[in-house]
Formats: C-alpha cells, sequence, structure tokens
C-alpha cells in the first residue's frame, strides 16, 4: 500500500505573479482580507505557511473604497510620539481625504502575520488613490477578488 507524501514548496520554485485590483465601491475589510490572501499565497494549491509564496498586488482607486456603518465619524487612527501627552488620534475621515491610500494600506498590513516572513510579503502591496500606476510593463491581471453584497 502506497502512501501519499506531503510536499513542500521550495523558495525556488515559487511563481509571482502580479494581480490589479479596482477598488472602487469595494468594502474597506473585506477587501483588505482577499489581499492579505494574495500576499501570503494562500490561493494556490501549493501553499506552504512557512515559505513566502504571495504575489504581487497593485490596487487602483483606493479614494473610492466604501466605508459602512459609523465608521467614518467614530473610527480613529493614533499615533503616539513617546513623549507625555504626545498621542495623536486623526479621524478615518480626514485620512481617507488626505492619504487614501494609507487606509487601505494599513488594514491590509494589521491583517498580515507580525513576523519578519509578513514585512516582506507587505512590501509586494502597491496602492495608488487614482486609475494610474506605473506598472503596466509587469501585465498584471485584473481580478475581482470581492463581489458587491446583494442587497434586497
Amino acid at each position: 500500500m502506497e502512501t501519499t507524501k506531503t510536499r513542500f514548496i521550495n523558495i525556488k520554485e515559487v511563481k509571482r505573479d502580479w494581480h490589479l485590483v479596482d477598488a472602487k465601491g469595494k468594502i474597506l475589510g473585506r477587501l483588505a482580507s482577499q489581499i492579505s490572501r494574495y500576499l501570503q499565497g494562500k490561493n494556490k494549491v501549493e501553499f506552504t505557511p512557512h515559505v513566502d509564496m504571495g504575489s504581487f498586488v497593485i490596487v487602483i482607486n483606493a479614494k473610492d473604497i466604501k466605508i459602512t456603518g459609523k465608521k467614518l465619524a467614530q473610527k480613529k487612527y493614533y499615533h503616539y510620539s513617546g513623549y507625555q501627552g504626545g498621542l495623536k488620534a486623526t479621524p478615518l475621515s480626514k485620512v481617507l481625504e488626505n492619504f487614501p491610500e494609507r487606509v487601505l494600506e494599513k488594514a491590509v498590513r494589521l491583517m498580515l502575520p507580525k513576523t519578519t516572513l509578513g514585512r516582506k510579503m507587505y512590501k509586494r502591496l502597491k496602492v495608488y488613490s487614482g486609475p494610474l500606476h506605473p506598472h503596466s510593463a509587469q501585465e498584471p491581471k485584473l481580478i475581482d477578488i470581492v463581489k458587491e453584497r446583494e442587497e434586497a
């Protein structure tokens, strides 16, 4: 009786694809979780947790992302300078208005592993607020990774 062996992928065997995602009208959290799956390589059949197998992901139209609920007014981003009284809170609406890329970048970064491998994965994420990007030479594949929720 022959048993099946688990085959682990070597880093030399990893093929990195380029994916293009249009964020227009997509919900922030749902989009970020799907992007993190592509960055980790969990969408591939031969996924191996200890090998960096992820693809490059280019996100366009980050300024047109959809925020649900009362998050625009209630969600805050915090930054601490290290000094007493140095805690700064910025509401999501202001960050989205000034730096729309940072909102999606932070959401994806927090969904990746908090290890050196996760930091390498994060470097493959490219986010642009408008429809133009400088990565056309890589011929990214346009993917629709999040289906809009049907509202009755």
